[in-house]
């Protein structure tokens, strides 16, 4: 037979077990948590957007060339030996034949159209290229011109 005392004593180490499961964190188990959050949120972001700045001057070269290789192909298509002083990247996304799908194929990573400079300052007939993500002329690291070679 069973003592009910001992079942009693039973019941209420699992009520307590019970109660203590049910407490969650406290407030200090929290502040910890943050805290190695946040370290690592501050270690691993800076290389984040160190990586995402690199991807996009790849993108902006691998473009750049595919540019002036359309434009070489305009060239030949339509006989000219060198680019008007004013040709403009839209001439390739137009016609019934166009030399781009899409007039997005003229903006940079950064949203900025490309510039074509006729003659070119690099190559002999004309410069493909992007001023970086800040839009301007010179620059270095992300702000750095990216231009056909």
């Amino acid at each position: 037979m069973v003592n009910s005392t001992q079942s009693g004593s039973c019941c209420t180490r699992r009520r307590a077990l019970a109660r203590a499961a049910r407490r969650g964190f406290t407030l200090l188990e929290i502040m910890v948590v943050v805290t190695i959050i946040a370290v690592l949120a501050t270690l691993v972001a800076p290389r984040v957007w160190q990586a995402l700045a690199t991807s996009k001057s790849k993108a902006a070269q691998a473009e750049v060339r595919v540019l002036a290789q359309q434009i070489g192909l305009y060239m030949m298509d339509n006989n000219l030996s060198r680019l008007p002083d004013d040709f403009e990247l839209e001439a390739l996304t137009t016609g019934t034949n166009p030399y781009l799908n899409n007039k997005e194929d003229i903006i940079d990573p950064w949203n900025n159209p490309y510039v074509v400079i006729v003659p070119g300052e690099q190559n002999v007939d004309f410069d493909v290229m992007t001023y970086g993500a800040d839009g301007e002329p010179g620059g270095e690291g992300e702000d750095m011109d990216v231009v056909n070679k």
